[in-house]
């Protein structure tokens, strides 16, 4: 999912900070090194990153171009989870994506009620700006392929579970079914097993890294998604624009959505609370827009896991979560994209620093300087997005006020310049106070509103 529907701007005590690491923390992650025991013969650090997406691809890229000895574990590469497919303009420079990855370049936005009130949103944004809409099996085989060049061996498996070591600074085994040719078309693969110093666990929402090293359960929204491809005429208005939908009928605590991918749609929605009913809310969500993708052919359909906030425990020993594996789903919005590329890509930063490029041993501290590290930069996102879910989506009176705060300009610039470049972006006092005041207002109304539509009910 994405980030198009926190169309509010954050406070600007709790906007997103500027990305990347600090140099500060990048030296005391230096100088750790050089505490922890040299690996002994010459060898390199080993690390197996299990997961193939863009937290494990971002991970296995740094972890090999910082001179760590490093096995990508994927089983499906032909595969993705179901995704809207946005991404901020920050991630194309920032980890140098080639715009031929960029399927559409979003511009223009509808935020569109429970009453069906439809409010244009993008009006703010320069000329060179836009949210980019990827497929995730595109995105996700260039990373993998990248972390490829970059030295890493990628290896199409299935990670069954891990060996901690019985001694300190001892080797964890991995255990894992190997599919190639040398499988000889067996059902379940070819046993296989190796030794690391280190596992980075990026393998999604039912992470088995994760099971490994008790990291705790979390609640998790469910995804569904279709992909439609619609008559080319339907399909130009869908050119730069997505739609995302409020109301009892998509999602009781989410939002559902149309996404325009290269040459059809996206159409799909979540929910937290009423799993069951998850088809019920897709059905709702086809007839919201149906006008406008009337003709359309369904040619796949998906379902994943999203997670709902960070797991209980992300660090175990050398082991830790990058990615859905970690949690890193935003509440209201649902964006998990750049923020899995971008832990993945911290992770192994720490790693490689920790480790002097792969000569010394990492240690647990080295790791726990990332999750402090990602914490710091993104904490106060995770909160912000997580506050607005809980004010706005309790009931369709509070999202009738949310799509009208939706409609002003200084909302839509706070909140696209926040989201676009992954940074503080400083408001003006005069129109914070305003902001407060038309929020108030909206609650105020909505909650007028509830009131009035519970006495027609009785």
């Amino acid at each position: 999912m994405t980030s198009l529907s926190a169309a509010v701007a954050l406070p600007s005590s709790c906007r997103a900070r500027p990305a990347g690491s600090s140099r500060r923390a990048r030296m005391v992650v230096t100088r750790a090194a050089a505490s922890s025991p040299k690996l002994p013969n010459g060898r390199r650090l080993r690390v197996a990153v299990v997961g193939g997406g863009p937290a494990g691809g971002a991970a296995a890229e740094a972890l090999a171009k910082g001179g760590v000895d490093t096995v990508l574990i994927e089983r499906k590469m032909d595969n993705c989870k179901p995704c809207g497919g946005a991404i901020p303009l920050c991630m194309v420079s920032e980890f140098d994506l080639p715009l031929d990855l960029v399927d559409r370049k979003v511009r223009k936005m509808k935020m569109i009620s429970p009453s069906n009130v439809a409010v244009d949103i993008g009006r703010t944004l320069a000329p060179h700006e836009y949210i980019g809409m990827v497929r995730r099996e595109v995105l996700d085989a260039y990373l993998r392929s990248r972390a490829q060049t970059a030295g890493a061996e990628v290896v199409n498996g299935l990670f069954l579970r891990y060996e901690a070591p019985k001694e300190p600074n001892g080797s964890y085994v991995v255990h894992y079914n190997h599919y190639d040719s040398s499988s000889n078309g067996k059902v379940g693969g070819e046993k296989r097993s190796f030794e690391v110093d280190a596992i980075v666990g990026a393998d999604g929402a039912n992470s088995r890294v994760a099971k490994d090293m008790g990291a705790g359960d979390y609640e998790y929204a469910i995804a569904f998604q279709e992909r439609v491809k619609i008559p080319d005429d339907k399909m130009v208005y869908y050119e730069e624009r997505a739609e995302m939908y409020v109301g009892d009928d998509v999602s009781p605590d989410f939002y559902g959505w149309v996404f325009p991918k290269c040459d059809h749609v996206a159409v799909g929605t979540g929910t937290v609370t009423h799993k069951a009913d998850i088809k019920k809310f897709q059905a709702a969500t086809r007839l919201r827009a149906k006008d406008k993708i009337e003709g359309g052919k369904i040619i796949r359909v998906e379902a994943h896991p999203i997670p709902e906030h960070p797991r209980p425990k992300r660090v175990s020993g050398r082991v830790t979560l990058v990615g859905d594996a970690a949690g890193y789903v935003t509440k209201c919005s649902g964006e998990g994209i750049y923020f899995a590329a971008k832990s993945g890509r911290m992770c192994a930063e720490a790693i490689v620093a920790g480790s002097g490029n792969g000569t010394r041993m990492v240690e647990e501290s080295d790791l726990r300087k990332y999750l402090a590290e990602f914490d710091r930069l993104y904490w106060p996102t995770y909160k912000v997005l997580d506050i607005l879910q809980k004010v706005f989506y309790r009931s369709n009176a509070a999202r009738e006020a949310f799509v009208e705060m939706c409609a002003d300009d200084y909302v839509q610039k706070m909140t696209f310049d926040s989201y676009l470049y992954k940074r503080v972006v400083p408001g003006n006092p005069l129109d914070d106070i305003k902001l407060a005041v038309n929020t108030i207002g909206s609650l105020v109304r909505a909650t007028a509103l509830r009131r009035e539509m519970e006495k027609v009910t009785l």
